[in-house]
């Protein structure tokens, strides 16, 4: 859920809005009380431990690289367009 907040709040409290959108949360903007903006975080940042991933990817099923290549050949080409 998004909190609003007034054009004149974030002029005056930009440095505690900023610090609130980097830990994640999202701010509807109003003017006048209509909202006009919405203020909310570009992505959020996800660490997951080493040895986590490592285990999620062992059970994950074997690369044949030979049809990879294959479909990526299939997809791209080998022929060289030169740029307009």
């Amino acid at each position: 859920m998004s909190a609003e907040i007034s054009q004149r709040e974030l002029r005056n409290d930009s440095g505690r809005i900023m610090r609130a959108v980097i830990e994640g949360e999202t701010f509807i903007v109003t003017r006048n009380g209509e909202p006009i903006g919405e203020l909310s975080p570009l992505r959020r940042h996800r660490f997951v431990r080493a040895e986590a991933a490592i285990e999620l990817f062992r059970t994950a099923p074997a690369i044949d690289f030979e049809r990879l290549r294959r479909d990526l050949d299939g997809i791209a080409g080998q022929t060289i367009t030169p740029r307009a």
